[in-house]
C-alpha cells in the first residue's frame, strides 16, 4: 500500500489550503519552502481562469507566500494544453479574462468572431449578454463547446458570485449542448499537471479541501490524496461521499517534517 513516504512530487489547491482570502493558512509558508529546500516538484493548482500565473504568483507573494509562476497551474492553462493537442492553431471565442485569453494565445490559438473552431467560456468579472449571444449562436453553428471549469459560484468580499458553470448551464439551455470541462473534478487537469513537472501518478499526491473536486479527481488520477479541513470540507461532509482520501489532516502545516528532539540534535546546537 502506498504511503505518504512514497510521495516525490506535490499538486496543490490553492484556495482553502495555502490561503484564505489574502491570509495564508499557517503553516503555507513552510511546507512550500520546504518543497523548494529539498527540490520537490510541487505546482500549486486552481480551477479560477481568470488569472495569469504571474498575475497569480504576484498575489500569494502579496500574502506572504513564495510560488514561482513556473509551479502555478490553471484550469486556464489545462484547457490551453488541451486544445493544443486537439487542434493546433485553432481559432476559438473566447468568453473570460486574461488568463484564459493569454494561456490560448501562448498555446497558438486565433481568437476570432468569425466561424470558430471552438467556444471557450470561463469566469470572467463582466458576462456580456451580447457575447453570450454570439456563443450560443456560434454552438449552434457547430463550434465545439468547451469550459475550464464547472463552478457554478464564486467567491467575493459582498457573498457568491455566478462563475463559469452558471453561465455554461444558460448556453446549454439554449444550444442543447453540454461543454466539455476541462479543470477539476476532470482528472484530465491533473494528468496536464503531471507532464508539466515529469511527475507519475504513482509518486504524487494531491492537497485540496473539497471532496467533490481535489479529491475524486485525484483518485481518480490515481494520486495519493490529502483532504485539508482547512477549507470547505468538515467530517460531516465527509461522510456524505462514497470515496474517501488518503489522508485526512487539520491543515497542511501537518505535512512538514517533525522538529528535531533535543536530544537527537547535534552537538554545539
Amino acid at each position: 500500500m502506498r504511503t505518504r513516504s512514497d510521495i516525490e512530487c506535490w499538486l496543490t489547491d490553492m484556495d482553502g489550503v495555502l490561503v484564505h482570502e489574502n491570509t495564508p493558512v499557517p503553516g503555507a509558508s513552510e511546507l512550500l519552502q520546504n518543497w523548494r529546500d529539498q527540490g520537490v516538484p510541487f505546482l500549486v493548482l486552481t480551477n479560477n481562469s481568470i488569472f495569469t500565473p504571474r498575475d497569480l504568483s504576484a498575489r500569494l507573494r502579496a500574502s506572504g507566500l513564495v510560488v514561482p509562476e513556473a509551479s502555478i497551474w490553471t484550469s486556464a492553462l489545462a484547457t490551453a494544453d488541451f486544445l493544443q493537442s486537439q487542434m493546433p492553431g485553432g481559432t476559438a471565442f473566447v468568453i473570460g479574462e486574461a488568463g484564459l485569453t493569454t494561456a490560448l494565445h501562448e498555446a497558438g490559438f486565433i481568437m476570432t468572431e468569425t466561424d470558430p473552431d471552438y467556444v471557450v467560456v470561463g469566469e470572467t468579472r463582466n458576462y456580456s449578454f451580447e457575447a453570450i449571444t454570439k456563443a450560443i449562436r456560434f454552438i449552434r453553428g457547430g463550434a465545439r463547446f468547451i469550459a475550464t471549469n464547472p463552478d457554478a459560484t464564486g467567491p467575493s468580499t459582498e457573498g457568491v458570485l455566478p462563475a463559469t458553470g452558471a453561465i455554461t448551464a444558460l448556453i446549454t439551455k439554449a444550444t442543447g449542448m453540454e461543454p466539455y470541462v476541462v479543470g477539476k473534478p476532470n482528472p484530465m487537469m491533473f494528468r496536464s499537471a503531471l507532464n508539466r513537472i515529469g511527475a507519475h501518478s504513482e509518486t504524487t499526491g494531491m492537497i485540496g479541501d473539497r471532496m467533490d473536486t481535489d479529491i475524486v479527481a485525484g483518485i481518480e488520477a490515481g494520486l495519493h490524496t490529502v483532504l485539508v479541513l482547512t477549507g470547505i470540507s468538515d467530517p460531516a461532509e465527509i461522510e456524505r461521499y462514497p470515496f474517501r482520501p488518503d489522508e485526512i489532516l487539520d491543515s497542511v502545516a501537518d505535512l512538514l517534517p517533525p522538529e528535531p528532539l533535543e536530544s537527537e540534535m547535534p552537538e554545539g546546537i
